[in-house]
């Protein structure tokens, strides 16, 4: 997920985006436990994807406070 797209969602959007990304992440680990993964890179893409929504969240609750 791009950050142009980040700033286009709402904070529902956001929040659901959120859960949506960590229970794939969850899916992923226990997948790797019980069998072969064959792209390990989703795992920091996954990451990243949750950083940027998590960062995007923060700021507008910043700019909502100020």
């Amino acid at each position: 997920m791009k950050a142009k797209a980040v700033h286009k969602l709402s904070d529902e959007e956001l929040g659901i985006e959120v859960d949506n990304l960590r229970k794939k992440l969850f899916e992923l680990k226990t997948q790797s436990v019980t069998e072969k993964i064959q792209d390990t890179s989703q795992f920091n893409k996954i990451r990243k994807d949750i950083a940027r929504l998590l960062t995007e969240q923060s700021v507008r609750s910043k700019a909502v406070k100020a």
